[in-house]
């Protein structure tokens, strides 16, 4: 099984190597980068690519591991008994399957994505290294262990909100998505966009980049910010010109709000257009 790219998935030579080494290596693929960069849809194109199903467990701030295993329903099943129902006295009747149960037990070789494990607390990833390692974990309502029928290719996304722990760590083979140079983001916006304009792009692309080395943003704009805004440029029938017009070291560019996203970012473009305005305006001499 090797990855080569999608026709909608534009994957550098280094992110095909991590991923293709983690499938040879049976190790989870940890993927980090800035938020925005494809690390979740990476997951979804592997699955596409490789013909597999794809198994997704969106991690939030109260998700426990156990909950990647199964959970056991114990009040509802005290309820049924005592209002009598037969279910009551299957236990298994009262368990729900995790994630990680669902990826043990496909028929055919799963991807399974843990996305953004960062949010999470910091003992999450121990608590699934064990499960994660031997590929097998106990069910104690039942007496019943669960045992992969093959090793699912297990890829993780982090946006590097915390750090994870050296154990978790070195079961993993790690690969870091660089931000796209523009050679690439061309490549990415002829994907979503074919036969685009390629002035539009290469103005867009100038304001783009040059938005991103501004000092002092608190969120620089992403790559699916980029096309977001491509996309609003194109249905506004935005001319080039007033692209131009526009010089993005000190100027909001149009249609801003599709890459800036707090007040702190959009407060610093103002004061920028600000600073440039008095600069640029003709100072009056002495009268008389």
């Amino acid at each position: 099984m090797r990855f080569e790219g999608t026709q909608d998935y534009v994957a550098t030579e280094d992110l095909r190597v991590a991923v293709n080494a983690a499938i040879a290596l049976e190790r989870p693929l940890l993927v980090k980068g800035e938020p925005g960069t494809g690390k979740t849809v990476l997951a979804i194109e592997v699955a596409k690519a490789l013909g597999a199903p794809l198994i997704e467990w969106h991690i939030k701030s109260t998700t426990k591991a156990a909950q990647g295993l199964y959970e056991y329903d114990a009040v509802s099943r005290l309820r049924d008994g005592q209002m009598g129902d037969e279910r009551a006295k299957d236990v298994s009747n009262y368990i729900k399957k995790g994630k990680l149960w669902e990826a043990f037990t496909a028929k055919e070789r799963p991807i399974l994505l843990i996305d953004e494990i960062d949010k999470a607390d910091i003992e999450f990833p121990n608590d699934l290294l064990q499960e994660l390692d031997r590929m097998e974990f106990y069910v104690y309502e039942t007496d019943e262990t669960i045992k992969a029928k093959q090793r699912p290719i297990v890829i993780i996304t982090s946006n590097n909100e915390k750090e994870l722990p050296d154990a978790f760590l070195r079961r993993c083979f790690f690969h870091f998505i660089k931000f796209p140079d523009e050679q690439t983001m061309n490549e990415i916006i002829e994907v979503h966009y074919p036969g685009i304009k390629k002035k539009l792009v290469s103005e867009a692309l100038t304001t783009f980049y040059s938005m991103r080395e501004v000092p002092g943003m608190k969120k620089k704009p992403s790559t699916s910010e980029l096309l977001d805004w491509l996309k609003l440029l194109m249905n506004e029938d935005i001319d080039l010109e007033t692209l131009k017009e526009q010089n993005p070291d000190k100027l909001t560019p149009p249609l801003h709000g599709a890459l800036l996203k707090n007040e702190q970012d959009v407060a610093l473009f103002e004061r920028l257009a600000f600073l440039s305005r008095r600069e640029n305006t003709p100072r009056r001499g002495p009268s008389g």
